[in-house]
């Protein structure tokens, strides 16, 4: 048995975790440089704001109708979700982390004997020690699991939970038939024309059709989604602290430019940061990849990548950085104004399995020097506030960073920034009780 946790507009959650008088009122959240809304509480939903809304579209509405907006204060998201992970990987450790809202159990060697209660019990928990509302989907595969979390948002009967897998098949063919084709997980916007013109319009129509024709009309996966809709389990979960294969970062600029110094600090920070999570899980990359891209809204898109292949693994900020950097002022036309830059670190490696080559090329005395340098460089960091030392390139500029002006406090990660609470005698008392 699987269980599917979803955090309930899970920024949004974040933002009213520090304002409880935005409860019950209309609340979003906004992308890089304020671009378009990633998050919105129920209220906004109601008002027809879409998902990837456009804040200069909808300034106006935001204003009439009294919605609260915050930039994307990503920091503090990042840290409530591993709280959320650490309270659920204490209930089982066979879990598999989704996404930064999202994770997967697997129920299989638990001794429950009434699901639903289960559940219960599990939100509750996550609503008094965390803080944030989540919906839970339980059944026999990941896609009904996934499927009945979302049932669950919109149930107010199931009280956030819906079990699937104890339901009769007509009572389950409800819920497949109340979701539309493209709310199907693993079906998305380019399958979804396709279904409707063969007549394929919920998940029931989907459960329905023949396996034969569904591989035919989507590859194997079709077929295993049909599967997996009839009970059979077809995606196993994937097992926490796998090593991952790619780790990424990239940014919109605040402004475009052709300036190389901001360039130069842009690829330091986000190499920084990638590789600073390299070194968290223990890996080591041989591959290194950065790429700067214009505003595809405008004339003359380009692009410029560029490819780093390492002989000795590592996951040196430094060592990186300063190696993309050179690969792109190789080729650099100050003339073209970047949009964004991203900075991709591949085919990764643990670094409790770096070996030397049957040619000495791989450097390991080097690699443990960097290693123990890094080390300490993070134990600082770990222990006075992230970036409290850093690599000078990345204060070359800030001009990059993406504009963040309604930005909410990192109540969590940073020490200037923790919330106040102020007490304020009653009018029986010129000071409050103290015990």
């Amino acid at each position: 048995m699987i269980a599917l946790i979803d955090c309930n507009n899970f920024f949004v959650s974040c933002e009213r975790l520090f304002r409880p008088d935005l409860e019950n009122r209309p609340v979003v959240v906004l992308s890089s440089n304020d671009g378009c809304a990633v998050s919105r509480s129920n209220e906004t939903k109601a008002l027809g704001v879409p998902m990837g809304a456009p804040f200069f579209k909808y300034r106006q509405l935001f204003r009439q109708q009294g919605v609260t907006h915050f930039s994307g204060n990503f920091e503090l998201y990042g840290d409530i979700s591993q709280r959320i992970i650490r309270l659920l990987t204490g209930i089982t450790p066979r879990t598999e982390v989704y996404s930064v809202d999202e994770s997967f159990l697997d129920l299989g060697q638990m001794a429950i004997t009434d699901y639903t209660a289960w559940g219960r019990t599990v939100r509750r928990k996550l609503l008094r020690e965390v803080g944030i509302p989540v919906s839970i989907g339980i059944a026999p595969t990941k896609t009904l699991a996934k499927l009945g979390a979302e049932q669950a948002k919109h149930d107010e009967g199931s009280g956030g939970v819906l079990d699937l897998a104890s339901l009769t098949p007509a009572a389950r063919a409800v819920y497949l038939l109340g979701t539309p084709i493209n709310d199907v997980w693993g079906v998305g916007r380019r399958l979804t024309p396709r279904l409707r013109a063969e007549g394929i319009h919920n998940a029931l129509d989907l459960s329905r059709m023949p396996p034969r024709l569904a591989q035919q009309l989507m590859g194997v996966h079709g077929r295993q989604m049909v599967a997996e809709l009839n009970g059979t389990r077809c995606y196993p979960l994937e097992p926490f602290g796998r090593i991952r294969q790619t780790v990424m970062h990239g940014r919109q600029f605040g402004e475009d430019t052709g300036d190389p110094l901001i360039i130069e600090s842009a690829i330091a920070s986000l190499t920084a940061r990638a590789a600073g999570r390299l070194r968290a899980d223990h890996l080591l990359a041989r591959g290194a990849a950065v790429r700067l891209a214009t505003n595809r809204h405008r004339p003359g898109y380009q692009r410029l990548a560029r490819t780093l292949s390492f002989v000795t693994p590592t996951a040196d900020t430094g060592l990186i950085a300063g190696q993309l950097v050179a690969a792109v002022q190789a080729a650099y036309n100050p003339r073209v104004q970047f949009h964004r830059a991203d900075v991709l670190l591949f085919d990764l490696a643990s670094e409790h399995r770096l070996q030397t080559d049957l040619l000495g090329n791989i450097d390991l005395v080097g690699s443990e020097a960097a290693h123990s340098r890094l080390q300490a460089f993070d134990s600082i960091n770990q222990r006075y506030g992230q970036g409290v030392i850093r690599y000078a390139a990345e204060d070359l500029s800030a001009a990059w960073q993406p504009h963040r002006g309604h930005r909410s406090p990192r109540y969590t990660t940073s020490w200037e920034e923790l919330p106040v609470i102020r007490i304020v005698p009653t009018k029986a008392s010129e000071a409050p009780a103290m015990t």
